[in-house]
């Protein structure tokens, strides 16, 4: 038999009976679907919390207090020192440090005369904004203040100026935050959310009057900023020698940005994997249709594959003819699946652009390949039962 030959009676097997092959068809379809639309949502997700953590920046080390044990979170934890002012001011003196931001933050309550609200307050200091990569939308950032005894100067986010000022220009207006009075010199840019944490309903205030304000004497973080000129495990390691001949001993934990990421990817393309996984269970019932209809044509074609046999066609042949058929019905439901996912995920980023759906073309060619195994696993048996078909017995079935 020719590869030709081969081919025309694998699509003369597809179209004959047309309802029978699209009903097949159908049913890969509709899994391939499910599974590129749950792989499709798993990546946006992906993307989009990747994006919303490097959005400060991946040359970054945060320094909380305490030893992460058994228990307890970083930050929340009692050291033997505190991670002070001080601390973080020795820290600026490492070499290729650009940016050191000592840091407390709590909630508390923010009033503009008779409007009050209860909100997110950071303490920081004048190098915040530039290490975080945040702008300022008016005025200015916190000043280059004493770090102890800073002015009384406060920066809002976007969502609380409206909140507070509707239209009205906050720069120079006084604000009381947990009873306190600061003047506001100035407004951030608009950041959104990350993981539910509202970027714009904050209010900045410097790192001493932080302290006071939430009673604290330790810092809960200081974010450590450094050059491209050095990677992030040498100036880790600088930073645990600095802050443990300050302290004694290494009572503190670093964080990198770099190593969060890292984790944070292959979490969540495991767990894009595993929703992957789950939706591939709807492929059974497409790989049943398969073995359905291949058993069907092998009880109408016995007489046709007898005749084949008579005629020289080998076993193997009669294999692959089947073979072939199985991964042909398969596979077209592949395409179809790929074509109404790909379809669905534009139509949905069209109507709402800020969906977190991404299409990821490996995840694509896997579920088209995913196809095509599941064809040709359900149409083995068939083929090898028509393959093991004695050609006298199979011609008297005409």
């Amino acid at each position: 038999m020719q590869l030709g030959d081969a081919f025309l009676w694998v699509a003369k097997a597809v179209f004959s009976q047309r309802q029978r092959s699209l009903l097949t068809i159908l049913g890969i379809a509709i899994g391939i679907t499910a599974v590129t639309l749950l792989t499709s949502i798993g990546e946006g997700l992906r993307l989009y919390l990747l994006e919303s953590f490097s959005q400060f920046g991946t040359r970054i080390i945060a320094v909380t207090p305490g030893r992460v044990t058994t228990q307890g979170m970083a930050g929340m934890l009692s050291s033997v020192k505190p991670l002070t002012v001080d601390d973080a001011q020795s820290l600026r003196r490492l070499p290729y440090v650009t940016a050191v931001v000592p840091l407390v933050s709590g909630t508390a309550r923010v009033e503009a005369g008779s409007l009050g609200r209860d909100t997110n307050v950071i303490g920081a200091n004048h190098e915040a904004a530039r290490a975080w990569q945040m702008a300022v939308a008016q005025g200015r950032f916190l000043p280059d203040d004493d770090p102890v005894a800073a002015r009384a100067y406060a920066v809002i986010g976007a969502k609380l100026k409206q909140e507070l000022f509707r239209e009205q220009n906050p720069l120079g207006q006084l604000i009381r935050v947990g009873g306190n009075r600061y003047r506001v010199i100035g407004v951030m840019e608009s950041k959104g959310q990350m993981l539910g944490f509202d970027l714009d309903d904050v209010v900045y205030i410097p790192t001493g009057r932080g302290l006071q304000l939430f009673d604290r004497e330790s810092l809960m973080e200081v974010d450590v900023v450094f050059g491209p000129e050095i990677s992030s495990s040498e100036i880790g390691q600088r930073i645990r020698q600095s802050l443990s001949s300050r302290h004694g001993r290494e009572d503190f934990t670093l964080f990198t940005q770099e190593d969060m990421l890292s984790s944070l990817d292959s979490i969540l393309s495991f767990l894009t994997l595993a929703v992957a996984g789950l939706g591939s269970i709807s492929l059974f019932v497409g790989a049943v249709g398969v073995l359905t209809i291949m058993i069907t044509a092998l009880k109408e074609r016995t007489p046709e594959i007898g005749l084949l046999r008579a005629l020289g066609a080998r076993r193997l042949q009669i294999l692959l003819l089947f073979l072939g058929e199985a991964v042909v019905l398969a596979g077209s439901g592949g395409v179809a699946g790929i074509a109404i996912a790909v379809s669905l995920v534009g139509a949905a980023l069209l109507a709402v652009p800020s969906l977190p759906l991404a299409i990821n073309l490996g995840y694509l060619l896997l579920a088209l390949l995913l196809s095509m195994v599941i064809g040709l696993l359900a149409g083995i048996i068939p083929a090898l039962h028509a393959a093991r078909l004695d050609p006298i017995e199979a011609l008297r079935d005409e």
